[in-house]
């Protein structure tokens, strides 16, 4: 079995994912569609995956972030442009949808974000704001928001900090490092040491308090748009009953 990706089907997958993005269906089925295509085209990289997941799972991977019911813990990091954002300042008048992405280079995270901008109307109307965290320099950061047109910031936790401070920060290990080796991750990270967060998405109400969470070590996994919504309506409601 190839470990390595060819260009050919370096190719094989850009199609899969544009054939995924452009497919009528929930943010989940387009999610699965390009599993079972990268699959079938680069199977090395998925079994590889299927081990990795297995092992985050038996470590608890993700499980002590915070929890509904608990603080969100405070940040302040840069955007695309340099501007410093808080949590407070996105709590302020609502509820946040707080969400963790691997990168600009990763697809499951291209799809997911998609998903979350075609939302974006159904989010405003509940007074909630969205921002994207992601551990890769302002450039990348910049990319990834351009690309996708995303019409709210990308944030850049630079080394993992802030993911490290909420029990997300995972190493990849040597054979994913391998499979992955067609990413110049030195490049989008700023440094070599192979850290991603694990994604996830944290709906965070004016309190500071998480109302709801999707965290899962499987990074071909994400909150589904429709529970995103039903958790920022719920938090959107409980201001008013404050």
């Amino acid at each position: 079995m190839t470990t390595t990706l060819s260009p050919a089907n370096a190719e094989r997958l850009k199609q899969a994912f544009e054939q995924c993005r452009d497919m009528e269906g929930t943010l989940r089925e387009q999610l699965e569609a390009y599993a079972a295509a990268g699959r079938e085209i680069f199977p090395a990289y998925g079994e590889a995956v299927d081990r990795l997941v297995v092992r985050l799972n038996e470590n608890g991977g993700g499980e002590n972030a915070p929890r509904p019911g608990e603080a969100m813990p405070p940040f302040l990091l840069p955007d695309e442009t340099g501007r410093l954002v808080s949590l407070k300042s996105l709590t302020e008048n609502g509820p946040a949808a707080v969400m963790f992405y691997r990168g600009h280079w990763c697809p499951y995270c291209r799809l997911n974000v998609r998903a979350v901008i075609q939302a974006q109307d159904r989010i405003k109307a509940l007074g909630a704001q969205t921002v994207a965290i992601m551990p890769e320099t302002q450039a990348y950061a910049e990319k990834f928001k351009s690309e996708a047109d995303a019409p709210f910031p990308v944030l850049t936790d630079l080394d993992n900090g802030y993911a490290l401070s909420l029990n997300l920060a995972i190493w990849l290990d040597a054979e994913i490092q391998r499979l992955l080796s067609y990413q110049d991750m030195a490049s989008f990270q700023g440094n070599d040491g192979w850290v991603l967060p694990i994604p996830a998405t944290f709906v965070v109400g004016r309190d500071g308090l998480v109302k709801a969470r999707f965290v899962d070590p499987d990074f071909r996994k994400r909150m589904e748009i429709d529970d995103l919504i039903t958790a920022l309506k719920s938090a959107s409601e409980e201001r008013w009953q404050r």
